[in-house]
């Protein structure tokens, strides 16, 4: 399984996907054309989010294709050399993806060793659930549980930041929530900058903002370049299945 999860399409004020284009040469060796999903995006076209990330990723010289475009998604998702997804509403993304009934079938293909991206909601929906997303419920899909991808929870775009003033909840006072209910899922929040890489049994954490490891109501520094492997050996909670696929 090769996953990049990025936590965001920008850092600080760098232009489109420009902070991540080292990883993404390298995540997309050897693959001529990649498939985006750009079904987060609510409020863009998907012809004008499939030029923004084309537009971004000319460097690359691969051919992009988007998902929308296609009148059977599902032969789309089969032949896809890799796949891309942007970030946008979770829940929004989601939905689709199983009103069109491919959350299975991209689940399979990934497992089988097709590259998988994503940035913000894209990378969300490879952890367990999206029930650590940041974002407004504003459509309901028929399920919570995302492509597990990875036997964890992920909260992209984290910053505990609270504005002088501010009466609601950090991030942290969020995610402590979500540990009382669910004291032995872990959670790895992913800073601006940040990403996670799987490489078959290998989980690293990239980018020198480091990230946060979330579990049973404490919190935990993450440092760049950290081997975070044994959480891919943990089973889901329900113990219906674990995560040893390469």
């Amino acid at each position: 399984m090769q996953l990049l999860l990025l936590s965001s399409s920008r850092a600080h004020s760098s232009e489109y996907l420009a902070p991540y284009m080292a990883w993404l040469k390298a995540h997309l060796q050897g693959v001529s054309e990649l498939l985006f999903i750009p079904y987060a995006g609510v409020s863009i076209d998907s012809d004008d989010y499939l030029k923004q990330v084309s537009s971004a990723l000319a460097p690359l010289k691969i051919k992009i294709t988007s998902l929308h475009q296609y009148p059977e998604p599902e032969k789309a998702v089969s032949a896809a050399q890799a796949i891309a997804v942007g970030g946008g509403n979770t829940f929004q993304l989601l939905n689709e993806l199983y009103q069109q009934d491919i959350v299975q079938l991209i689940r399979e293909r990934v497992t089988d060793g097709v590259p998988y991206i994503g940035w913000s909601a894209g990378s969300n929906i490879a952890g367990q659930s999206i029930r650590t997303t940041n974002d407004m419920p504003i459509i309901e899909p028929v399920s919570f549980d995302a492509l597990q991808l990875v036997p964890l929870q992920l909260n992209p775009h984290y910053s505990d930041y609270k504005p002088e003033g501010f009466h609601g909840e950090t991030r942290d006072m969020r995610l402590a929530e979500f540990m009382v209910l669910n004291p032995t899922t872990p959670i790895i929040a992913l800073p601006e900058g940040t990403a996670l890489k799987r490489s078959g049994d290998t989980l690293t954490l990239l980018g020198s903002s480091g990230g946060y490891f979330f579990k049973g109501g404490d919190k935990t520094a993450i440092a760049e370049n950290s081997d975070l492997s044994y959480l891919l050996r943990v089973s889901r909670d329900s113990g219906n299945f674990s995560y040893n696929d390469d």
